[in-house]
């Protein structure tokens, strides 16, 4: 008997995007596809695009409580062994779900998969790799380099670890992956499964210091500590904020010292000192970033 799976997507006004997720999904050519689409009450054509698709899917378009509340109600619905989660502006690329079925058969001791993905923009077009790496708890708590389209799970997971944490708004997929990693090593399918688009009014892109403070606090109460590399990724995203760039020797400068001051700053905040270490590191960064400019100015 055939693996079933079961796609999950939560919908809101994704009208213009909507068709061609949905397409992604039902070209796969996958037996017994089973398709979930948890709408949030859209008010733009969603809903008729929805009644389009006849008995290829489950919807449901109705007031819910954001994202994670939709995917949550998608995992409880689904019936499938395997079950993937798509968000509506997001596509599989052909043979997806067959090459991660494959897997999942082959090896039944598999239950999480994670593949490769790109990111793309507003007319599918690629813009650039998603960064991915090789399975790694360890380092998974200091780089998300897991591409959440591009992952697929056992129900058995979520029977096991519940669904997403609905007070999340922007890294409820990173959690999930932290939660679960932490016992059961995922499955690395080194194939490009998906495409994440990127576009101006993408959740993540444009509230990127909310979604970085919000993935520090959840590192933190989860692990008690803070990485370096989100402090200083914060800070990064801070001094694009203010508008400054890294475009010549002495602009270059102006942002690192930015960036080091509010480094310093978030280290207190976060680990209420700046380690030794972390100070040279960044003295490093000044020293080098003065030099440049001062040999460019000559």
């Amino acid at each position: 008997m055939k693996t079933k799976i079961s796609i999950v997507t939560p919908s809101y006004n994704q009208g213009h995007f909507l068709r061609r997720t949905l397409d992604s999904i039902i070209e796969q050519n996958v037996e017994g596809l089973e398709l979930i689409v948890f709408d949030g009450g859209s008010t733009d054509d969603s809903v008729e695009i929805l009644e389009s698709y006849g008995d290829k899917l489950f919807y449901t378009s109705e007031k819910d409580e954001g994202q994670s509340d939709a995917v949550n109600k998608g995992f409880t619905r689904a019936s499938g062994e395997i079950i993937g989660w798509l968000n509506s502006d997001d596509i599989y690329y052909p043979n997806a779900l067959n090459s991660v079925l494959e897997v999942f058969e082959k090896y039944p001791e598999v239950d999480v998969i994670y593949g490769k993905a790109d990111h793309i923009d507003e007319s599918d077009k690629y813009m650039e790799d998603y960064y991915t790496e090789k399975w790694d708890y360890e380092r998974l708590k200091e780089v998300c380099y897991i591409c959440q389209p591009a992952v697929f799970f056992r129900k058995s997971v979520i029977e096991q670890y519940g669904g997403l944490n609905k007070d999340l708004n922007y890294c409820m997929d990173y959690e999930f992956w932290l939660r679960i990693g932490k016992d059961k090593p995922f499955y690395y399918l080194e194939q490009k499964l998906a495409g994440s688009r990127l576009y101006v009014e993408n959740k993540t892109l444009g509230n990127r210091v909310a979604v970085h403070k919000e993935i520090i606090s959840m590192i933190k109460e989860k692990f008690k500590t803070v990485p370096e590399r989100w402090i200083y990724n914060l800070a990064h995203v801070l001094a694009e904020e203010e508008g400054l760039t890294r475009t010549n020797g002495t602009e270059n400068y102006k942002f690192v010292r930015t960036m080091v001051k509010k480094s310093a700053f978030l280290f207190f905040i976060y680990q209420k000192h700046i380690p030794i270490r972390q100070f040279k590191e960044m003295m490093s960064w000044l020293r080098h970033a003065k030099r440049m400019a001062s040999e460019e100015a000559r």
